[in-house]
């Protein structure tokens, strides 16, 4: 069985179910632009940052995609999803009971989400800081948003450990991707999208029954 050195979580869609949120922020944003997008079209958005979002929304709609419209289509939906995160998010089955058990058992935790920080700082008064060492947002990496490496090799680097003595646990294709790359081994809770298997992935139904014995096993398997 490995050392297992942190936990690395994501959270839409992982820790808590804030893409349905997300759902009625992008559909009504698409609305305000004169157009409407797809189920499907919205999927391929899951694990998204909030720049390829919007570039992503104005070319559907048919909108020039320029800096100033990406800025002002990201503001609208900042603000839209504000509004949606101010209240109690709903957390995902199992989470909140596998975020206790690895900080009572002393285990170095980050978040690293592809949300900015202003929105993440409303999810975490229902998900609780105490629970994480260090948070990566998805403003905070240069512009190397998941699925580079980057976020979770600069959690990593943050709690000064090594990315391959980490699990993390995501439910997106970008997350997943982006964590492997980082040499992680990646706990896949697959919600509104599938998620190809791959190397470094190790997949389960929910986080019910997770505790820091079952990490450590996938950390060695």
């Amino acid at each position: 069985m490995s050392e297992l050195s942190a936990v690395l979580w994501d959270m839409d869609g992982t820790l808590v179910d804030s893409e349905k949120l997300w759902d009625v922020a992008l559909y009504e944003c698409a609305e305000w632009l004169g157009g409407t997008i797809s189920e499907e079209q919205r999927m391929t958005l899951v694990g998204s940052n909030m720049n390829d979002t919007s570039s992503y929304l104005l070319e559907v709609c048919g909108k020039p995609v320029t800096p100033e419209a990406i800025a002002e289509t990201g503001e609208w939906i900042r603000d839209r999803t504000a509004g949606l995160f101010d209240d109690a998010l709903p957390w995902r089955p199992g989470a909140q009971e596998a975020l206790a058990a690895v900080r009572d058992a002393g285990i170095p935790a980050a978040l690293v989400t592809s949300t900015e920080r202003s929105l993440t700082e409303l999810a975490l008064n229902t998900i609780g800081r105490e629970f994480f060492d260090v948070t990566i947002c998805g403003d905070e990496v240069g512009g190397l948003n998941k699925p580079h490496p980057k976020p979770y090799l600069l959690a990593a680097q943050l709690l000064d450990v090594d990315p391959e003595l980490c699990v993390a646990i995501e439910d997106s294709p970008p997350g997943a991707e982006s964590a492997a790359a980082a040499g992680c081994t990646v706990l896949v809770i697959p919600n509104d999208v599938p998620v190809e298997q791959g190397p470094r992935r190790i997949f389960r139904d929910s986080l019910v029954g997770v505790d820091v014995p079952e990490l450590r096993r996938l950390l060695g398997s």
